[in-house]
């Protein structure tokens, strides 16, 4: 699959059962809260994080990306 700079994914990891989810990023849209399809957790982003995607995820979400090369 190909994937230009606006259309990327990141796998969000459970910490509570390991099950995995993969999200398409969106520039602009981020999650604040995720619950997880396997244990029913909720996950809320890590101190200093700004969304589950940069605290759980594979890669940060691309708002992050974006305020790194800036």
């Amino acid at each position: 699959m190909n994937f230009n700079s606006n259309n990327q994914q990141s796998t969000i990891t459970c910490p509570h059962c390991n099950s995995v989810e993969t999200f398409v990023l969106e520039v602009g849209v981020n999650f604040h809260f995720y619950r997880c399809k396997s244990c029913s957790a909720i996950l809320k982003p890590k101190s200093g994080d700004c969304c589950i995607f940069c605290s759980f995820g594979d890669r940060d979400c691309l708002s992050s990306e974006q305020n790194l090369a800036a």
